[in-house]
């Protein structure tokens, strides 16, 4: 299951942090990164998925 987060993380960043932790705070904080830059987004989404 970890893969296919990773896998949509890497296409769409808010995606895999919703399926780890749903809609808390980190979910909107990855928004925000996605937002200001997609590589960001994408790296807080992989910490997130690793890191529980």
């Amino acid at each position: 299951m970890d893969l296919i987060r990773v896998l949509l993380s890497i296409l769409l960043p808010p995606v895999g942090v919703f399926l780890q932790v749903g809609f808390g705070l980190q979910f909107w904080i990855n928004i925000l990164l996605t937002i200001l830059g997609y590589i960001p987004g994408i790296v807080h989404a992989i910490w997130i998925i690793a890191r529980r």
